[in-house]
């Protein structure tokens, strides 16, 4: 498939990039500094704004599937979502983040009284975002959150999908490597499995 990420030299974009191009997808790597790219086979870097909605849809159309993997608070959901339903790109994909996630029915993790307040704005822009989506008439999304914690790690494979709710291991702790999310991702655009949904993937 021919798949766009935008944000593809950031943490989570450049795991994404590397997954898909190891399972012989095209892609064209999005990012404001493209020289930040990893070179590899399949993989095409491009300069792009986040905040330029029409030159975004022109980077997007074409493709198969495009992801966005950015910061909230360094975009604009409105601009992103209608930049993917003007390229009639076949899917949008979004890297969430956790605050969105329940851990009880109606109670987002971003409202918890120990949510790191550092995160809190950030968190709170990316639930909106996710608000936006479940609006949209048109566009076929996906909005895959990450757990708690989303940091470095290994490439397992091995790892739990969830819909709503924060997923937690035995021990308490919530989390998923880069490397696991973009292998969850990945499997996500190959075999649709939630379309029009929000999930989430943890250990």
């Amino acid at each position: 498939m021919k798949i766009a990420v935008v944000g593809a030299s950031g943490n989570a974009g450049s795991r994404i990039v590397t997954e898909l191009a190891s399972r012989g997808h095209t892609i064209t790597a999005i990012a404001r500094h493209p020289e930040k790219i990893a070179s590899q086979p399949s993989v095409t870097a491009k300069q792009g704004d986040v905040q330029d909605q029409a030159g975004l849809a022109a980077l997007f159309a074409g493709h198969d599937a495009a992801i966005s993997s950015v910061h909230f608070l360094d975009s604009d959901p409105v601009r992103l979502i209608a930049a993917a339903r003007d390229s009639k790109v076949g899917r949008y994909l979004v890297v969430g983040g956790a605050g969105s996630l329940e851990v009880a029915p109606g109670v987002r993790l971003v409202t918890t009284p120990n949510f790191p307040v550092v995160y809190k704005a950030e968190a709170e822009k990316g639930g909106a975002f996710l608000d936006l989506l479940r609006q949209e008439k048109e566009l076929n999304w996906t909005f895959l959150s990450p757990s708690a914690l989303f940091t470095a790690g290994e490439r397992t494979g091995k790892f739990r999908l969830g819909t709503d709710q924060l997923l937690t291991a035995s021990d308490g702790k919530s989390w998923i490597s880069f490397e696991d999310f973009a292998v969850a991702l990945a499997d996500e655009i190959e075999r649709p499995a939630h379309l029009r949904q929000r999930f989430t993937v943890g250990y």
